[in-house]
């Protein structure tokens, strides 16, 4: 596999040295200066790829874009979306005349991957990224005031949550809003209470198979285009994959991600196989849907969670937590063979290491949550370690 970094451009505080120096050579980015639903323009991809190759003795290169967000007007079905469709079908041919054709993406409503402690104290001083689930039912029940939302908990979640309410701090509640909204770095909307309040009532009456439609609308818009120039698309599956405030997840399991890559059939509709957004899901047994859909998987995602009966749960070791991942690794290894034999140039498939602990020297560096170096370095050296294992075992291209 492609050992690759995500990197959040020029003001990351993990510089592109680093990147080498923990043996990575594919970088993981995108425009995030570029508010969702305008054209990336090829100056704009080349200005960026430029940043990445100034060192050639660094031998990187920008291999997969994460994310060329979707307008939320998309997920709403809200007006003539002809232009935000043309733009993005633009994005799409200039990325690839650029030589970038892998595009994750995700169509999770309003807030991205979910968490409720970004930096949550581990044995030793580590930090870790955390979703607690009576916070977040403190939030939505309590501070948001989601009508219904409290028959969705347990009655011990829903008092674990009253507590935390009534003993927390304005400053705590400022925190866990903070926390809730960290979950897409570079993203252009953050909301307030009111805010969100007034976006969640623009997804009422939008159910899941609502939803699902505008999703398949979308691939239909923009995978002829995709075939055209080469692209592969990969859609990142729902973090935690569950409903969220009351919102649609249509990205969440197998039953899923086989309406998905059913809804147009064509190669360059693909999937992020993220094993830790799919890991947090009680429904999921990730080494078995790496098996299932192990042809359609553009791009991976390598991280643990630990999950706990409440529905909390916590990103564990990279080699941690709930999912096999030495079972999952080979999975893919194996595709890679079954490509290679194939014929096929790009037989690769590009991985990286997701969501490190905040470890050592790098706590207080001020590193986006989730991706500070030392943590994910670790984890890349745990992985690469598997793969090169696993390869040998079974006789399986890396």
């Amino acid at each position: 596999m492609e050992q690759s970094w995500r990197w959040f451009g020029p003001d990351d505080v993990v510089p592109l040295h680093a990147i080498r120096q923990a043996g990575a050579s594919g970088v993981v980015t995108a425009l995030h200066q570029i508010p969702y639903g305008e054209v990336w323009s090829v100056e704009a991809i080349s200005e960026r790829q430029a940043q990445i190759a100034a060192d050639p003795e660094l031998g990187l290169r920008w291999n997969v874009v994460e994310s060329l967000p979707i307008h939320e007007r998309v997920k709403l079905g809200e007006g003539d979306l002809t232009g935000i469709f043309d733009n993005y079908r633009q994005s799409m041919r200039n990325l690839a005349a650029c030589g970038v054709k892998t595009i994750c993406y995700n169509f999770m409503p309003v807030v991205d991957w979910t968490r409720t402690e970004l930096r949550r104290r581990l044995p030793g001083g580590a930090l870790a990224l955390r979703f607690n689930a009576h916070e977040f039912a403190a939030f939505e029940c309590l501070m948001l005031g989601r009508k219904g939302a409290e028959a969705e908990y347990s009655d011990e979640v829903m008092d674990r949550a009253r507590a935390w309410f009534n003993s927390a701090s304005e400053s705590n509640k400022s925190t866990l809003l903070a926390s809730i909204m960290a979950g897409l770095p570079g993203a252009f909307d953050r909301y307030d209470i009111p805010a969100l309040r007034r976006m969640l009532e623009r997804y009422e009456g939008v159910t899941a198979e609502v939803l699902r439609e505008r999703l398949a609308r979308f691939l239909r818009e923009v995978i002829p285009v995709a075939e055209e120039v080469g692209i592969r698309m990969a859609i990142h599956p729902d973090d935690p994959p569950r409903s969220i405030m009351g919102l649609p997840r249509i990205v969440s399991g197998a039953e899923d991600l086989e309406f998905i890559t059913g809804a147009v059939e064509s190669d360059s509709n693909g999937i992020t196989f993220c094993t830790g957004s799919l890991g947090a899901g009680v429904q999921n047994d990730v080494p078995a849907m790496a098996r299932r859909f192990a042809p359609k998987v553009h791009f991976a995602h390598l991280r643990n969670v630990a999950k706990e009966p409440d529905g909390s749960f916590m990103e564990a070791d990279h080699l941690g937590g709930d999912t096999d991942m030495v079972a999952v690794i080979e999975t893919l290894l194996r595709e890679q063979g079954r490509r290679r034999e194939g014929g096929e140039a790009e037989w690769r498939i590009p991985m990286r290491p997701d969501h490190g602990h905040e470890l050592l020297d790098d706590i207080g560096k001020g590193s986006f949550p989730g991706y500070s170096a030392i943590g994910r370095l670790k984890g890349l050296a745990e992985l690469r370690g598997v793969m090169v294992a696993v390869s040998r075992l079974r006789s399986l291209p890396l």
